[in-house]
């Protein structure tokens, strides 16, 4: 059966809209795509600050979005954006890597993502990521957490509150695992982050990271809490994707 499009407009350009299993999926084409059409994939949040998505429409890649929210990167979400992707590539002929961008707890869906599927990843751009449950939306060190939102997540990873203090299927747990997929990362946070304290997630995976192998840039906003994200001047994050993420 063919994919439904419907076409709509996102920052002056085409948007083509579909479903895959139900849940809304769409990509924005650039006005001059670049050769094997690369595509950054947000996981969550977006169009929030988008300062580096909107440079690199501009300059050729596609943006998508497949809607698996408040499912906190759990199988079954990896199964659907799995799903997605190869809609994306054979439908929409987008090249066969993507570079995720994973926002907040979009850096637990990023992540997993690549965890599962490396093969199918050319490169992380992670801003201010949930990359331990316990942390967000648990609460269990320094941040605030979230009730509502930590009620959901051990449903959706079939947990218990005892249970969850032995989970050990966190992005942060995987980290060596992660980093000998040679899949290369950018991480962006805000060093007084309250909310996703960069202590508990960023800083601890960026150097289990760095010391399995992997590579790694990172810039750390010391004042920053966990608003805003990504730069002022994307254009770090912008060179990044443009080197590592073809």
């Amino acid at each position: 059966m063919a994919l439904s499009i419907t076409l709509s407009e996102w920052e002056n350009r085409v948007k083509k809209n579909f479903l895959v299993n139900g849940r809304e999926s769409f990509v924005v084409c650039p006005e001059k795509p670049l050769e094997g059409n690369p595509w950054i994939w947000r996981a969550e949040f977006f169009g929030a600050f988008a300062q580096a998505d909107k440079a690199l429409l501009e300059q050729g890649w596609h943006l998508a979005y497949h809607k698996v929210s408040d499912l906190y990167g759990c199988p079954s979400a990896i199964q659907w954006m799995h799903e997605f992707r190869e809609t994306a590539v054979k439908e929409l002929e987008l090249s066969q890597k993507a570079v995720l961008f994973g926002f907040s707890r979009g850096g637990l869906y990023a992540c997993n993502y690549a965890l599962t599927y490396p093969a199918e990843v050319s490169a992380l751009y992670l801003d201010a990521p949930v990359l331990d449950i316990r942390s967000w939306p648990g609460g269990k060190g320094t941040g605030c957490g979230a009730e509502r939102e930590w009620q959901e997540c051990l449903s959706c990873y079939g947990l218990t509150e005892k249970t969850a203090a032995s989970f050990a299927e966190n992005p942060l747990d995987r980290t060596e695992e992660l980093a000998k997929t040679g899949i290369p990362v950018l991480l962006v946070a805000g060093g007084s982050d309250a909310v996703v304290p960069y202590s508990e997630n960023g800083a601890l995976f960026a150097e289990r990271f760095r010391k399995a192998g992997g590579f790694l840039q990172e810039f750390v906003k010391p004042d920053c809490g966990h608003h805003p994200h990504s730069l002022e001047d994307p254009t770090p994050i912008v060179q990044f994707v443009s080197m590592y993420g073809k």
